[in-house]
């Protein structure tokens, strides 16, 4: 009640008292002296690590000539591939092949991040256009766009189109559908706000569908920069005639090994800095939604996340019954404009 507060008998002794005492100084000291960029650099200290090691278990299986079911003895070591990639950078072949995979990625994932959003729009906010399009979206969406390259070859006077052509097929539909899901996501409250204060149709559009819509239009473009670059590559095999993708088949119809290691390496490099730089993008341009922070176990919560618990657990039953309805009136109570709003800014 009101009279002293008894402490458990293993918190009477003053070592232990004492002892606890220490291990916080010590938590507070290690966590005081934690640099705040020192999580950042270990991630890419582990990263960087991580590639050491697979590079140095590659060149240890290949420079043995290890044959434990994976034939070893056939890849070429790391310091062959590292040799050819050296001997292409230095001359002129690679970097046009590097041009023409790069003017020819960027066409068609241009060109169907455009038509793949309108098309998701319509289709998503249109029943008439849904009715008109939809069977037909159904039925092209399954067939693989490498599979087009008849059809490409037939309909198009140059290699170069056609390719263009498979390249926008392969993101068209990734960036369609993602677009549709996240339009018929939105919660109609919205439009109806913007109806109440006035707003037309294309202020619906600018202020509600594509703002509320980007995290999903991202999410599809994402999806389809890394279709466009295995359905470039391939068409670039079969039909083309410079590029990343023919000169990897080139090399490989020649049994030049390393260059065909050189030809994948550059493939997942283009693919990795074009799909990061289309993530940087979703970021920024989505940069007022709300992120959610991952503590990992064992590490402390920063403040401002440690904060709400803490207010949260020091709570005893008592007090959280006593506030229960103060709490449940703030809970049903009108939301604050700033909050109901929010998403129209």
């Amino acid at each position: 009640m009101g009279g002293r507060r008894h402490d458990p008998p293993a918190l009477r002794h003053p070592g232990h008292r004492a002892g606890l005492r220490r291990s916080a100084r010590r938590r507070t000291r290690r966590h005081v002296r934690r640099r705040p960029g020192a999580g950042v650099m270990s991630r890419y200290a582990l990263r960087v690590a991580s590639v050491a090691a697979a590079l140095g278990v590659w060149q240890l299986l290949t420079s043995l000539d290890v044959d434990l079911w994976l034939r070893f003895s056939q890849f070429p070591t790391v310091a062959d591939v590292a040799r050819a990639f050296a001997d292409r950078m230095a001359g002129d072949d690679y970097w046009t092949d590097l041009t023409d995979s790069l003017t020819r990625i960027l066409s068609g994932f241009l060109l169907a991040a455009v038509v793949g959003v309108a098309t998701g729009v319509l289709v998503a906010r249109s029943r008439l256009a849904e009715d008109l399009l939809g069977p037909i979206l159904e039925v092209v969406r399954p067939i693989p766009a490498i599979a087009l390259v008849p059809v490409s070859i037939l309909l198009f006077p140059s290699n170069e189109q056609g390719i263009v052509f498979i390249t926008f097929t392969a993101a068209f539909f990734p960036v369609m559908v993602s677009t549709r899901h996240a339009v018929r996501a939105l919660s109609p409250g919205w439009e109806e706000a913007v109806r109440t204060m006035g707003g037309g149709r294309w202020r619906i559009l600018g202020s509600v569908v594509l703002p509320g819509a980007l995290p999903g239009i991202f999410g599809g473009l994402s999806v389809g920069i890394g279709v466009s670059w295995i359905c470039v590559i391939s068409a670039e095999m079969i039909s083309g005639q410079y590029g990343v993708g023919y000169r990897t088949w080139q090399d490989y119809t020649v049994v030049d090994y390393p260059g065909v290691f050189v030809g994948m390496v550059t493939i997942g490099v283009l693919g990795w800095a074009t799909s990061t730089a289309v993530e940087l993008l979703g970021r920024r341009l989505t940069r007022w939604l709300p992120r959610t922070s991952y503590v990992p176990p064992g590490r402390p919560r920063p403040r401002h996340l440690a904060a709400p618990a803490a207010a949260s657990s020091a709570s005893t039953p008592s007090t959280s019954a006593a506030s229960g309805g103060a709490d449940d009136a703030v809970r049903t109570g009108p939301e604050p404009e700033g909050t109901r709003h929010e998403h129209l800014v």
